[in-house]
């Protein structure tokens, strides 16, 4: 891979606004730079399962999903064994179960899947596809070399995403503390308890309802605010 396109691949992480931006920008260079390539999907596991997360434009609907459905495939393969996957005529394939006679009927004859060593993740891959019969088989090596380059900016982003998400579960935390806060000080007042007995109360109350105690303290916050506002007493469920 060329310098020229090493720097317009760290361009792309630079200006991208998200994950999911980034790498359609990934999938979209992986079809111009590997010659034979008309379309590009990543696979990666998470949570379990694997999933794509991103596809190219022109990217047939399904052609990942039903390999994930069937748990076979060339981007199944390649993510779960890391090694590389390629059928150079679909319509003459033997592996893969029905996968090989689905793909034929979306146009797709020729297929190749690298794997990705993603941090973290039990599996990745990127995956190509040809309308043609062995179309894929010139441009092997610049899919390795693609997929060597795009496994560290992959890298980057999902990191970028797990800080993110670790973000938004620590400011959930947060407002679940406040509102249970709130919901103690509530019940304090109108029974007159000090906090450790309030708590006790509001924790036997979501055993007994089955109702998280976050929401129940939600709940009553809510129905406290509305009294405040128009002056109707709370009701008591």
């Amino acid at each position: 891979m060329s310098s020229e396109t090493r720097e317009t691949l760290d361009e792309a992480m630079a200006r991208s606004s998200g994950l999911d931006t980034l790498l359609r920008d990934l999938t979209d260079r992986a079809v111009r730079d590997v010659p034979g390539a008309v379309a590009c999907s990543i696979t990666v596991r998470r949570a379990d399962r694997l999933l794509t997360l991103a596809g190219s434009r022109g990217l047939p609907n399904g052609l990942d999903q039903r390999q994930y459905e069937n748990g076979s495939g060339p981007c199944v393969d390649a993510a779960e064994t890391r090694t590389e996957q390629y059928s150079p005529d679909l319509a003459e394939e033997t592996r893969w179960s029905a996968y090989p006679a689905y793909a034929v009927s979306t146009g797709v004859r020729c297929v190749l899947a690298v794997p990705l060593e993603v941090e973290g993740e039990t599996g990745a891959a990127i995956n190509l596809y040809a309308v043609e019969p062995r179309a894929l088989e010139a441009g092997r090596d610049a899919a390795r070399t693609f997929a060597a380059r795009a496994t560290d900016t992959v890298n980057t982003a999902l990191r970028v995403e797990r800080r993110r998400e670790s973000a938004a579960d620590v400011r959930t935390a947060l407002l679940s503390r406040s509102v249970i806060d709130q919901a103690i000080g509530i019940l304090m007042a109108q029974e007159r308890v000090d906090a450790s007995i309030a708590l006790e109360r509001l924790r036997r109350a979501s055993q007994d309802r089955n109702v998280k105690l976050r929401d129940l303290c939600s709940d009553l916050v809510t129905r406290v605010a509305r009294v405040s506002r128009d002056g109707r007493p709370p009701s008591r469920r």
